[in-house]
C-alpha cells in the first residue's frame, strides 16, 4: 500500500440551496469568488497534489461541470437520478478510485496557507488511522457559525463535539464502505464505526477556511483571499 493515497474524490452534486438564486441555473461549484469558480479553487490545489487519479461526483446541473472539466483528466460519477449523499456517492465511485485511501474533498470552501492535501499527506499513518479529518479552530472559520465538529486530543484522534471544525478535507479509508447497505448516507455513519475504534485522528490546517455555502461567503471568501498568498 502507498504511504500516502494517489487517489481523490471531489463531492460536486449537490442542490446548493443555500445559495439562493445564485444555483437557480447554476451548479454551485462554479459559481465565481474572487473571479474564478469554487471548482477551480479547489482543482488548483489538487494539481499541486500530483496524484494520479481524481473523481468528480455530479447531479445538480452536472451538464455544466462535465462540459467545465472537459478537458481535464478527470473521471465523472453521475449520481442520476438520485443524489447518493457523501457517503454513498464515495462508494458508487469506488471501481474509479481503487481501494486503497483516498482523499475526498468539498467544492464549496476556499483556503489560505498551507496546501490542505500536503498537510494531511505529511500527517497520514495508515498504521493507526482509518481517517485523518483536516480542522481550523473556530476563530479560522471564515463565515461559519457553529460551535465546532469534533474535540482534539494531544495525540490527535477526535470525539465528537464543539470544537474544531471540519473543513471537508480528509483521507479515509473506504473498506467500511461496503458494510451499509442503504445506497444513500452520509459518511457521518462511517466516521461513527472509526470513531468507538478509536481510530479517526484530525490535524489541524495551517492557515484560514471559508465556507461558501451561502451568498455572504463570497464576499468573507474574497476579503480572505485579498490578504493570502496561493495555498
Amino acid at each position: 500500500m502507498r504511504k500516502t493515497p494517489d487517489a481523490l474524490m471531489m463531492f460536486a452534486a449537490g442542490f446548493g440551496t443555500r445559495m439562493g438564486p445564485l444555483t437557480r441555473d447554476t451548479p454551485k461549484p462554479l459559481i465565481k469568488v474572487a473571479g474564478k469558480p469554487l471548482l477551480q479553487h479547489a482543482l488548483d490545489i489538487v494539481d499541486r497534489a500530483d496524484l494520479s487519479t481524481v473523481v468528480v461526483n455530479t447531479h445538480y446541473h452536472g451538464n455544466q461541470i462535465a462540459a467545465y472539466l472537459r478537458d481535464r483528466p478527470v473521471t465523472i460519477s453521475d449520481e442520476s437520478p438520485a443524489l447518493l449523499d457523501t457517503g454513498g456517492g464515495l462508494k458508487q465511485a469506488l471501481p474509479h478510485l481503487g481501494m486503497d485511501p483516498v482523499f475526498t474533498m468539498n467544492t464549496d470552501a476556499v483556503w489560505s496557507g498551507d496546501n490542505p492535501l500536503a498537510q494531511l499527506a505529511r500527517a497520514w499513518d495508515p498504521d493507526k488511522m482509518d481517517a485523518l479529518l483536516l480542522l481550523v479552530p473556530r476563530e479560522n472559520a471564515i463565515g461559519h457559525t457553529g460551535a465546532g465538529d469534533f474535540t482534539l486530543s494531544p495525540g490527535g484522534r477526535l470525539n465528537r463535539g464543539p470544537g474544531h471544525v471540519y473543513t471537508g478535507v480528509q483521507i479515509l479509508r473506504t473498506e467500511g464502505l461496503a458494510t451499509i447497505a442503504d445506497p444513500i448516507f452520509s459518511l457521518n455513519l462511517l466516521w461513527d464505526s472509526m470513531l468507538v475504534d478509536e481510530r479517526i485522528f484530525g490535524v489541524v490546517h495551517q492557515g484560514q477556511w471559508c465556507d461558501v455555502g451561502h451568498p455572504q461567503g463570497i464576499t468573507l471568501a474574497e476579503q480572505m483571499l485579498s490578504g493570502a498568498g496561493d495555498v
